[in-house]
């Protein structure tokens, strides 16, 4: 569906899996970003009313997720750690154009599309490979809202502007998206 360029490696769940604290606390964080990521866009895009009510939408469904994530930290007696910073994340944001306000806007949305894509493709990944059923369960219904999260921000980027150019620009991502994920994979994070 994503056509991500490198999928990742099933054992890497079994990394998850053996610190579910450390996942559960980058994955709550991760939630509280896509929150404020969304509200980002709706600063940007407040011309849209359409658009916004879907990234309101979006935003309180991330903090919803968030306030998930959280509880079943507290129930399983872990402690919530500090905020991290997301080093995938923060390499893919370098790749966004700098161009017209259409071009920023257009990557701004084709941006969130890609980290939705990713977490949803890790999502998946947990879903079908962790022994924890809880988790197992709990990811494979993230996994549904990311995929549909993603729809929405490629749907929104086409919206704007030329559908070819936009389509064209996507694939530039994925390949971007691919040289960044190789350094990825190999620690308890959600992107890691």
């Amino acid at each position: 569906m994503f056509k991500l360029k490198l999928p990742t490696d099933p054992r890497w769940a079994n990394i998850a899996e053996g610190n579910i604290q450390e996942i559960l606390t980058d994955h709550a964080w991760c939630e509280q970003k896509a929150a404020t990521n969304a509200i980002s866009l709706i600063i940007m895009l407040s011309e849209y009313p359409e658009i916004v009510t879907e990234l309101l939408a979006i935003a309180q469904e991330e903090l919803d997720h968030f306030n998930q994530v959280h509880e079943i930290i507290k129930k399983r007696g872990y402690t919530f750690g500090k905020a991290r910073k997301d080093d995938y994340v923060n390499e893919l944001a370098k790749f966004v154009v700098q161009g017209t306000r259409e071009k920023l806007i257009i990557d701004k949305l084709l941006f969130a599309a890609m980290i939705e894509a990713r977490s949803c493709e890790r999502f998946k990944v947990l879903t079908e490979n962790i022994k924890d059923e809880e988790l197992k369960t709990f990811y494979k219904e993230l996994m549904i809202s990311e995929a549909n999260h993603y729809t929405t921000f490629i749907g929104f980027a086409r919206q704007m502007g030329d559908v070819e150019a936009v389509n064209k620009r996507w694939e530039e991502w994925l390949e971007h998206e691919a040289k960044v994920i190789r350094s990825y994979g190999k620690s308890e994070t959600i992107h890691g």
